[in-house]
């Protein structure tokens, strides 16, 4: 007998999902709704904190797992399997990972670093675009630092190779960089779908979507790889074969893409 198809979404989502400026997808809510409804397990992959991530499902009356920091965390794999675990930790504390960052890196890189946490609210508000109840819930990071890096791209190069080398890593996103333990989407994935896997029979296909570089590899080991508009990415020099892009950016544009990747699944 041929297994079912069970298509689970790892889906960024700032400037993938949500609008990069309103952080609502309310356009395609009603088609996000349906997806869910049918039987497609979406899970957010982002940056965002725990925090930020439950107040997402309580805001949209969602019930999703989700990957926190950058793939720090896995949260709520016993709702897609009762028998799965309700929290995996692929991270060090923040506490940890700054000692190890403070203890080996030059002060020379320390000096082009500016830790967003230590700067007035005000400035904290600006940097992240958030008001400042939300704020509140972006700042309670347990497994990252966010940063602002004010070298050119040859210190950021050597910022990056000198963090690899102390077991930690720099994360890019759309508005902020993070410092953050050897982890990443992809890595968080993967161990989210080995566990899947375990314990459930039918036959996974995979959809991944992002717009931006700390998707990228996340998004290039799903059967369906889906990069969003974003203006300011370049995803020409993306080399991923049979990329699903779209012409519009968020919501719309994950949208799009989703509808496309659900095509060539049927077909």
């Amino acid at each position: 007998m041929k297994k079912k198809r069970q298509i689970i979404i790892f889906t960024d989502l700032d400037g993938s999902l949500l609008d990069k400026n309103t952080f609502k997808f309310d356009a395609i809510e009603t088609y996000f709704r349906k997806l869910v409804n049918e039987g497609i397990i979406i899970i957010p992959n982002s940056s965002k904190t725990e925090a930020e991530l439950i107040d997402f499902n309580n805001q949209f009356d969602l019930n999703l797992s989700f990957i926190s920091e950058n793939g720090s965390s896995i949260h709520g794999l016993n709702l897609i399997n009762k028998n799965l675990p309700n929290k995996i930790l692929m991270s060090r504390s923040a506490d940890e990972i700054y000692k190890i960052y403070n203890e080996n890196i030059s002060k020379k890189l320390k000096q082009k670093i500016k830790p967003i946490l230590k700067l007035k609210i005000d400035e904290q508000i600006k940097i992240f675009g958030l008001p400042y109840d939300k704020l509140l819930l972006a700042t309670k990071r347990m497994h990252s630092i966010p940063i602002q890096f004010n070298g050119d791209d040859i210190e950021k190069n050597n910022l990056i190779m000198n963090m690899s080398e102390i077991g930690l890593s720099v994360q890019s996103g759309g508005r902020i960089m993070n410092i953050c333990d050897d982890t990443n989407k992809l890595k968080a994935m993967s161990k989210s779908l080995e566990l899947i896997g375990k314990e459930v029979d039918d036959e996974i296909i995979t959809i991944g979507v992002g717009d931006n570089h700390n998707d990228i590899e996340m998004i290039k080991q799903t059967n369906y790889a889906c990069l969003v508009k974003n203006d300011n990415f370049d995803s020409s020099l993306i080399n991923i074969d049979n990329l699903i892009k779209s012409s519009e950016p968020s919501p719309m544009g994950w949208a799009d893409v989703i509808k496309t990747a659900i095509q060539k699944i049927k077909t």
